[in-house]
């Protein structure tokens, strides 16, 4: 096998892995705060969306040191350590204790933040000019399909189950931590490309989309000297315009990350008008947001290629789609089915609940998350393409930040305090896009005409 050969090996393994780990860790974040309910034990006290906001608030933070790890141990063992974190994580809830979930918590934050840095890291030396598109692809592509696997053993696990008991609660969570595991040591059958490296320029470009992964590169400085240029150019970048005008749009992100992964399916959970099946119902929940991610990122990342109109009428799109989905979910789902007990709420809201319109938003919240990323990760790109590094960066310590917040006033908040809150950040978030656009398409413009002139 050729050069190219084993590179497109490595992708394919690199994604099997996350498949493998995103399966078992997405499916724990969607159910965890249901399971939470059900626990028997008195003296286990934690909450599913503290932990969640604990992991992005870390999460964020480790963004600095991450590519000083990966730059020691390497991308190979530094993904190979931070899933067992994770796998850490998904096993703690088979004995589960209050000290335990939180300290897991934390880890799995530092986890993350070296897991995706490792992540772009491989993907940058096993990808040329020719094939990156086709690499980026093929591992999203695995990785989305995560959502699938997961949620649909969670249905036929729960289906007709009215009470999650602790044998079903172990079941899960043993199948899930094994699942976990194996996308673990899958990383260890990547092997080195060959001693054809792809051109330097091409690995720093794809490094500079992955966080601060362009700063885990350059091996020829001291690792502290990493770690503070990183820290000092995503600075400079958070108060320029640009940046500035998309922060309200990356902050919707975060809450809408938030209210799809981890608030609505445990809305869902808690109705007991949807039956027997309310629990499994998560799983296909999932599965549904799930089919709107994948059918939103290939359909607008390829119409952001061909596009006369830019990228304003996708993130339009985007927000249209979570409009109609939180007035539907508003009239569908009461009002206090977040903050409901394990045995559910009675409560109604204003139509009589139907299992389809809650499916269907789950689709649309997949759909109008797919919008808004496709198009902001093409904007930052452009905008930013000569020092995209520390945007990239600064775009996913904002996003980290919100989702964390939002998690945090998940266990307070009402359903529809929290979908105004969305309403409000989504329309904020929209306008400043259009600006940056504007501004992007303005630079473009110039950039063209001095080019003919």
């Amino acid at each position: 096998m050729g050069p190219d050969g084993k590179r497109l090996l490595n992708i394919v393994i690199l994604g099997f892995g996350f498949m493998f780990m995103f399966t078992a860790f997405q499916t724990c974040g969607n159910i965890e705060q249901t399971v939470i309910k059900s626990f028997n034990n008195t003296d286990f006290h934690g909450s599913g969306y503290t932990s969640m906001a604990i992991i992005y608030g870390v999460f964020s933070a480790s963004n600095l040191i991450a590519p000083s790890v990966v730059t020691v141990i390497g991308p190979q063992l530094s993904m190979f350590f931070s899933g067992l974190l994770y796998s850490g994580y998904i096993a703690m809830f088979i004995y589960p204790y209050t000290w335990s979930f939180y300290t897991a918590s934390v880890l799995v934050g530092i986890g993350a933040a070296v897991l995706w840095t490792a992540q772009g890291n491989v993907l940058a030396i096993n990808s040329t000019d020719e094939t990156i598109g086709r690499n980026s692809g093929i591992f999203w592509a695995l990785l989305q399909f995560s959502l699938f696997f997961g949620n649909l053993y969670i249905y036929c696990a729960w289906h007709g189950h009215d009470h999650i008991t602790d044998k079903d609660r172990q079941t899960v969570f043993i199948s899930l931590t094994v699942i976990s595991l194996v996308g673990c040591f899958l990383f260890f059958l990547i092997r080195k490309p060959g001693p054809e490296a792809p051109p330097e320029d091409v690995t720093e470009s794809l490094l500079q989309t992955q966080s601060t992964e362009s700063t885990a590169s350059s091996s020829h400085q001291s690792i502290g000297s990493q770690a503070l240029d990183a820290f000092v150019k995503a600075c400079k970048m958070f108060v320029t315009k640009e940046m500035l005008l998309l922060t309200f749009c990356i902050g919707y992100t975060g809450l809408e990350l938030t209210f799809y992964s981890g608030v609505y399916g445990t809305c869902i959970g808690a109705m007991t008008s949807f039956g027997h099946d309310a629990k499994s119902l998560i799983g296909i929940s999932g599965i549904c947001i799930g089919v709107g991610e994948i059918l939103g990122g290939g359909v607008f990342g390829m119409m952001n290629k061909c596009s006369r109109f830019g990228r304003n009428p996708v993130v339009l799109l985007g927000l249209v789609t979570h409009y109609i989905a939180f007035y539907l979910i508003f009239l569908n789902i009461s009002s206090d089915a977040p903050l409901a007990p394990e045995e559910g709420t009675d409560l109604q809201a204003y139509i009589t609940p139907s299992v389809g319109v809650a499916l269907l938003c789950s689709f649309l919240l997949g759909l109008g998350d797919s919008c808004f990323n496709t198009q902001l990760l093409s904007i930052i790109g452009y905008t930013f393409r000569d020092n995209s590094a520390p945007a990239f960066a600064v775009f996913k310590f904002i996003q980290s930040i919100m989702a964390a917040l939002a998690f945090f006033y998940s266990n307070y908040l009402l359903l529809h305090w929290q979908l105004l809150i969305l309403v409000v950040f989504g329309f904020l978030g929209t306008i400043t896009f259009f600006l940056a656009e504007w501004r992007a398409e303005s630079r473009r413009r110039e950039t063209d005409y001095d080019s003919i002139g």
